[in-house]
């Protein structure tokens, strides 16, 4: 096997508290580098105790593709893999052994397993490729926000993927992200053209409660010629029916979610947010036969689109309370317990199913 010089780089502000365990996972590299943003805490000092190599620098205006290009700056020359990572991430031990197998010559760039939410049991429920271990030259970050890199050689770039990396994100929640809302009006305005960018926006309204704008927005998305992914078409469709639904228009929300299904049957996500609004609004037909319709789908695909509550314990818990509703309280029981198994913190599950049991008991009575 060959051995190649392999050297890990990042960006970082105020991180200190993740710095002991980032280091202990890319220790594995034959260098370090990170480039400092303009950190007030002990980020930098640890760093360098640590045998990092630290850089310095203020980026005015800030814009995260800029940041990352100046951090792959640093990388030395004869560097033959570059692997970028976030403080906030953990490559599982082992990966570069893994890494060096699976390259050659001729590869340009990685695709590998990332794990970007695990819940507090440690069992990832939103699980994608990314492809941030790349070669040294020919490569360069764009957009201000949601950064990609691209590839800008003239010959063709070779891609591998692989399932035998894995990096893993163990994220700070309550980290504020108040400027990208600002960062995706940029990037929108740099190329109103771009699908993701438009479609990262809308979110960002949504998210922000700005309802009216959201739904605009998300409607340019899915009139961009380039927006054809139906992953990400279903989930603007999706979007657009919450803030529907907030604005207590529910026909429309209704009208958009039938849509999202109709746009990507083979995903779980618009089934199951069709039931929740069914479910709000007490139609407990559509909630047990949308579940139900959302349950035959088992294939839980590698995409940042995909929702928590599709592949939890929503959906058992909506059946459960859809059939008591309906006094079909064997098959409530059923779906409870398996809710329980599941998410076996939820006080409410235990209490729905102790009254379940009740009215079993009083029908035998």
């Amino acid at each position: 096997m060959k051995k190649y010089k392999v050297v890990v780089y990042a960006i970082t502000k105020n991180e200190e508290k993740f710095i002991s365990r980032w280091i202990n996972s890319m220790k594995e590299a034959d260098e370090i580098y990170v480039l400092d943003t303009g950190s007030t805490d002990n980020t930098v000092k640890l760093l360098k105790e640590n045998n990092v190599k630290v850089t310095q620098k203020i980026i005015h205006p800030w814009r995260f593709d800029t940041a990352r290009n100046e951090s792959l700056k640093l990388v030395p020359k004869d560097t033959d893999i570059c692997v970028c990572t976030d403080l906030d991430e953990v490559f599982i031990k082992g990966w570069r052994k893994k890494l060096e197998k699976i390259w050659d010559n001729d590869t340009t760039r990685l695709a590998y397993n990332y794990n970007w939410y695990i819940d507090n049991d440690g069992n990832p429920k939103v699980n994608f490729y990314i492809e941030k271990i790349h070669s040294r030259f020919d490569y360069k970050w764009t957009h201000p926000v949601h950064e990609v890199l691209i590839y800008t050689g003239n010959s063709t770039e070779i891609k591998k993927t692989t399932n035998e990396i894995t990096l893993n994100h163990y994220p700070d929640r309550n980290k504020s992200r108040g400027n990208y809302l600002q960062l995706l009006e940029l990037a929108v305005k740099e190329n109103p053209e771009d699908d993701r960018n438009m479609h990262y926006l809308g979110r960002e309204y949504m998210y922000y409660k700005r309802w009216n704008e959201a739904i605009e927005t998300l409607i340019k998305h899915l009139n961009l010629k380039n927006a054809t992914w139906h992953d990400e078409r279903c989930a603007s469709m999706r979007f657009i029916a919450r803030c529907y639904l907030n604005l207590n228009r529910i026909e429309e929300s209704r009208l958009y979610l039938k849509m999202a299904i109709n746009e990507a049957t083979y995903l779980r996500d618009p089934y199951v947010e069709y039931a929740l609004l069914e479910y709000n609004q007490r139609n407990w037909d559509e909630v047990i036969t949308t579940c139900n319709k959302a349950l035959k789908i088992r294939n839980h695909p590698k995409s940042y689109i995909n929702e928590i509550f599709s592949w939890d314990h929503t959906i058992y818990d909506l059946l459960s309370i859809a059939l008591f509703y309906q006094e079909r309280y064997d098959e409530a029981l059923f779906y409870v317990n398996k809710a329980i198994e599941i998410c076996s913190n939820e006080k409410r599950l235990f209490k729905n199913k102790e009254l379940i049991e009740k009215k079993l008991k009083n029908e035998t009575a």
